[in-house]
């Protein structure tokens, strides 16, 4: 009789009378208490089942809450496969679970009723989690467990964005900072705190610097370099003011090949952002050498002549990409991105038309100003559309959208490895190794342009891509208001919810507590466990932190890929020599000395290689790449400077070899030597070690350091297999 009252008591919503009385019963009395639940949670089997069916169980948050195609794959997909819903499995609650959110919301009509903390949000988490209490202690810190906290004070044009992002996760925002350090800090521009000493920051050190049009121009020629076949997705470019004379000398060498070719080029300042500055020429004799050149450095580009047309429009694709760590290289790209239009019919450029930006030039910035621009709330038409819209309009024209997914990828990693070894000496400089500071992660935003036979080539990359949801409309002169963009919210929300998930600092702490409460599960619990056992996987895995969510946006492309890519990734290992020889931390140039020091470690010089001729390939190197003004806050070389010097060495060393072997036999050959002497040195220690254990005997209680002695030998000996590799030629 007591157990059918407190089972209609539950289900008038006496759920936290039911629940206290079921914590101060004798634990020889508990075993009933599932039965209630299962009684009180009857439909919660209904919605349990509706949930692994692929149905949204009544009571989920409504789908509005999130873009509605977040949850499609577009067209193409196989190339980037789905993923299930957190953890790599459908989201579903245990019996019973179902009833205890709208018991909770009873609760919140009657604060104060019952004896049981504080009312109103801490009672809501008392009630979601109830299940968790058979652990005890441990169950109420998980009911407790804080939610994360993210600073957005110096965010900017993504505000709108990310504070709906965050009510959709249910994280704490504090939009004007903290005193308490938080576990992740929103910045809009770039990385530019000195004070953060903890947790993680949305923006990588240099990622800004790296990405303009002349930086990346040079880590692109660089790869190109290398393997010229692999990036010859990059539209070929020349350098302003310095390569103005190789610029003209190439161009009338060309003309001179073929008569017939009449190129057009695009050129674009380099700090220009918008469309700002960027004109088109037939001729180098074109280019506006005034002052401002001078001042203004700029690339100049071959204009794509052919891109692929829709609706008579030329278009381009702005794609969102996740760089979440690089040491390791972790990268993810959304499936989903924009297509900004033109807002004029595309005619190839000719001197009658190269005027016509609405006509050449896709920038949202440009064209929104045109008259012809169209707004609309339908993802398949005006002026800016999904990208899945254009690949679903492709795929029923019979396009291979599977296939130029799968070239989308490639571009995107053979990009960002061209990118990272830079990346990677700014990040030592403002993180030092060895010094409290965050971790960080980063959203690109690639700008791509789809030629007429599918094939995509990059345009650039933006540091800081825009995340506003929103645009101005004119009610009348001179009188703006913002009016929602659903196109703009149904990407860039995504995006921006997608990437904090991914970042979450709390799920390696659920994992924590999960392994810790079971480890100390009572043995009077055990039965309870075992009775469970076959839901196990579901309710007793660290639950999802956002249930209702559709399945992620973002999915991995490396280290998914990484077999296919990483013979690519030569000027990483170069620059990881050069971090090595810098010395001073915090430093991002290379000394004469740290250069000597290279030099004489890795065994490079000889008689007809002295130390003297190392002396004059630093002076001259350094000097030239100081001259083109790249940064003159520190003398010395910088990683591109190193990364010549390097070629230059390896093509002395290994003349009858192609270039991107003679770099990776060089390479090998000074891991090679640096391993031999690391082991020499360790032995060295290991030695001094000993005899001062002879004079002053000690206990090593616990300690086993052979093993660490001979773990050089092992580099040593992959070193030495690859170095004869090189001699032989093998790749």
């Amino acid at each position: 009789m007591a157990e059918a009252a407190a089972a209609r008591h539950y289900r008038r919503g006496g759920a936290r009378r039911v629940t206290a009385s079921r914590r101060l019963a004798p634990r020889a009395a508990r075993p009933p208490a599932p039965l209630s639940w299962q009684r009180a949670g009857s439909g919660g089997g209904g919605r349990a089942e509706a949930a692994r069916r692929g149905m949204e169980p009544a009571g989920a948050p409504p789908q509005g809450c999130g873009p509605a195609r977040e949850a499609e794959e577009p067209p193409g997909s196989p190339a980037l496969p789905p993923e299930e819903l957190q953890g790599g499995q459908p989201a579903r609650q245990s019996p019973g679970e179902e009833v205890l959110p709208a018991a909770a919301g009873r609760e919140r009509g009657c604060r104060g009723a019952g004896p049981q903390g504080p009312p109103g949000r801490a009672a809501r988490g008392r009630g979601r989690r109830a299940p968790g209490r058979r652990g005890g202690e441990e169950g109420v810190r998980a009911a407790r467990r804080p939610r994360v906290t993210v600073d957005s004070s110096k965010a900017k044009t993504s505000l709108e964005a990310l504070k709906i992002s965050l009510r959709q996760l249910r994280w704490r925002e504090f939009p004007f900072g903290r005193r308490l350090p938080c576990d992740i800090y929103w910045h809009g521009v770039s990385f530019h705190d000195n004070n953060i000493f903890s947790g993680q920051v949305n923006k990588f050190p240099g990622m800004t610097e790296m990405v303009r049009k002349i930086t990346l121009s040079r880590a692109v020629r660089t790869m190109q370099d290398l393997f010229p076949l692999e990036y010859n997705f990059y539209p070929r470019s020349w350098i302003l003011p310095e390569e103005f004379p190789l610029f003209v000398a190439e161009v009338r060498m060309m003309k001179d090949s073929d008569p017939s070719w009449k190129p057009t080029f695009i050129v674009k300042p380099d700090g220009g952002c918008q469309g700002d500055g960027i004109y088109l020429i037939k001729d180098p004799s074109d280019i506006r050498l005034t002052g401002s050149i001078q001042s203004r450095p700029a690339v100049v580009q071959e204009y794509i002549c052919k891109p692929l047309l829709v609706d008579k429009l030329k278009f381009d694709i702005r794609l969102y990409v996740l760089l979440k760590s690089l040491e390791p290289l972790e990268i993810y790209i959304a499936k989903d991105g924009l297509s900004r239009f033109c807002t004029e019919p595309y005619q190839e450029p000719s001197l009658k038309n190269l005027h016509q930006v609405f006509m050449h030039l896709t920038n949202y910035s440009l064209n929104i100003h045109s008259g012809n621009f169209i707004h609309s709330d339908n993802v398949n038409t005006g002026s800016k559309r999904t990208f899945s819209s254009i690949l679903c309009r492709l795929s029923s024209r019979g396009a291979d959208v599977k296939k130029l997914w799968s070239d989308i990828i490639s571009l995107v990693i053979k990009t960002i490895i061209a990118l990272t070894p830079e990346l990677k000496v700014y990040y030592q400089s403002d993180i030092p190794a060895g010094k409290p500071g965050p971790t960080c992660f980063q959203i690109l935003g690639f700008d791509i342009l789809l030629m007429k036979n599918l094939k995509p080539m990059l345009l650039e990359v933006n540091a800081n891509p825009s995340m506003r949801i929103e645009h101005e409309q004119e009610l009348s002169p001179g009188v703006f208001e913002n009016v929602p963009s659903p196109v703009d919210e149904e990407v860039k929300v995504a995006v921006i919810r997608d990437t904090l998930r991914l970042v979450d600092p709390q799920k390696k702490k659920r994992k924590d507590t999960q392994c810790q409460t079971l480890e100390h599960v009572s043995e009077a619990n055990e039965e309870l466990l075992d009775a469970g056992a076959a839901e196990r996987p579901e309710s007793d895995a660290p639950r999802s932190p956002e249930p209702g969510l559709p399945s992620l946006c973002l999915k991995q492309v490396f280290p998914k890929y990484a077999k296919q890519f990483n013979y690519l990734r030569l000027v990483d290992r170069v620059a990881a020599l050069f971090i090595r020889f810098l010395g001073v931390k915090g430093t991002t140039k290379l000394g004469p000395t740290g250069f000597r020091t290279f030099i004489r470690n890795c065994k490079l010089s000889n008689s007809n290689f002295s130390m003297a001729s190392v002396d004059i390939l630093y002076i001259d190197i350094t000097r030239r790449w100081n001259s083109m003004g790249i940064d003159h806050k520190e003398s010395g070389m910088c990683l591109q400077a190193f990364v010549e010097a390097f070629f230059c060495l390896a093509q002395k060393k290994y003349k009858s070899l192609p270039l991107h072997e003679q770099v990776a036999s060089l390479i090998d050959f000074c891991e090679y030597q640096l391993a031999a002497l690391d082991e020499k040195r360790l032995v060295c220690g290991w030695g001094i070690v000993e005899r001062r254990s002879a004079v002053v005997p000690c206990q090593t209680d616990g300690l086993h350091l052979a093993p660490a002695a001979h773990a050089p030998l092992l580099n040593r000996t992959a070193a030495a297999s690859k170095f004869a590799d090189c001699k032989n030629h093998r790749y």
